[in-house]
C-alpha cells in the first residue's frame, strides 16, 4: 500500500524505522530484529540505507520481506548523491519488481572532497522529480524542525522543502526532536509557506546515555532541560534510563496526538523491546489495525 493512501485516512498511525546491517556477517541478527518489530503489526516500517547506498541490497531485501512475509507496508530509503540517472532508474525498477510502493528520497551525505556540481542529482528534490517522471511510486522526503544544518536559516530551509513538495514529494518525515513546541512552530511555518503534504513526526526513544553524545554530534538537536534532567538523574543506571527514555518518548507521542498530529514515526534503533513497549503504552490511543498476512 502507498503511504499516501494510509495518510489520506487521517487516523493515528504508528510506524518504526529500522536499519540494515553494515556487513553480511550481521545480516541475520538485523533481520531477526526487524522481523520481531514487524510482528507488532505497525502501520508501516521504513528501512534506511548506508552512506552512498552501500547497503541498498539489504535495504531492498528487508523492505520486501516486511511486506511479503509479515504483511507490513514498507518504505525503502534511497540516496542519490553520486548516483547516475540510469542507476537510479535501475534501482527504482528493482524496488517496483519487489512490490515496494514507497521510497524516502534523500540526497545522502557528501563524502569529503566530493564535487556534487557534476552529479546528475545534487539535491533530494531532483531525485524526487526524476522518480515521479518515471514511476507512480509514492515518494517521501526528510525535513528538519530545527533547520537543516547546511541551510543558512529556517526560512531558506523551508524554501528547499517547498521545492521538494513541488517536485512531487507526497509526504515529509522529520528529523528527531525532543521538544514538541519546536515541531508545532515548524509545522505552522511549513503550512504558511504552502507546504500542505502530511508531515510525519519522528521520535527517538533515548534508552542509554551514549546516544545523547551521538545525537548532539550528528544533528545538534536541542535538548530541553526536562530531558537533560532525566539523563543526569538516570543516565548511569541502564535499566532506569531505558525506562525513562521510553516514557519520555511516549509522552511526546501522546502530546502530539492530542494536538492533532496523526502520523508518528519511531526511530527504533532495531530494538524490538523498545518498539513493543512504546506500542503497548499506546495500545488504546493508537489501536492495532488488522493487517493481512
Amino acid at each position: 500500500m502507498k503511504l499516501s493512501e494510509i495518510f489520506a485516512k487521517k487516523i493515528p498511525t504508528l510506524s518504526f524505522e529500522v536499519f540494515p546491517p553494515k556487513t553480511s556477517g550481521n545480516y541475520e541478527n538485523v533481520k531477526y530484529a526487524t522481523s520481531e518489530i514487524a510482528k507488532l503489526k505497525p502501520d508501516f516500517m521504513s528501512v534506511t540505507c548506508g552512506a552512498g547506498g552501500k547497503t541498498d541490497v539489504y535495504t531492498a531485501d528487508i523492505a520486501a520481506s516486511l511486506s511479503r512475509d509479515y504483511g507490513v507496508t514498507s518504505i525503502a530509503h534511497m540516496t542519490c548523491v553520486g548516483t547516475s540517472k540510469s542507476d537510479a532508474e535501475k534501482r527504482i525498477r528493482e524496488l517496483e519488481s519487489l512490490g515496494i510502493e514507497n521510497i524516502l528520497a534523500l540526497r545522502g551525505d557528501i563524502p569529503e572532497g566530493f564535487d556534487v556540481s557534476e552529479c546528475d542529482f545534487r539535491h533530494a528534490s531532483e531525485l524526487t522529480a526524476f522518480v515521479k517522471s518515471i514511476s507512480d511510486i509514492c515518494v517521501g522526503g526528510a525535513c528538519y524542525p530545527e533547520c537543516h544544518p547546511e541551510s543558512a536559516n529556517i526560512k531558506e530551509d523551508i524554501i528547499h522543502i517547498k521545492e521538494k513538495v513541488d517536485a512531487g514529494c507526497d509526504f515529509l518525515t522529520t528529523q528527531m526532536f525532543f521538544d514538541n513546541n519546536i515541531f508545532y512552530k515548524y509545522l505552522c511555518k511549513l503550512r504558511d509557506a504552502g507546504v500542505n503534504v502530511p508531515v510525519v513526526a519522528g521520535i527517538m526513544p533515548v534508552t542509554n546515555k551514549a546516544q545523547i553524545d551521538r545525537i548532539c554530534k550528528l544533528s545538534g538537536t536541542y535538548l530541553p532541560s526536562r530531558f537533560i534532567n532525566i539523563v543526569d538523574r538516570f543516565g548511569d543506571d541502564p535499566d532506569a534510563m531505558k525506562q525513562a527514555g521510553i516514557i519520555y518518548a511516549t509522552e511526546q507521542i501522546i502530546d502530539l496526538l492530542a494536538n492533532g498530529v496523526n502520523a508518528i514515526h519511531v526511530y527504533s534503533m532495531n530494538k524490538p523491546d523498545v518498539a513493543e513497549k512504546i506500542q503497548s503504552n499506546l495500545s488504546y490511543i493508537i489501536p492495532k489495525k488488522d493487517v493481512l498476512l
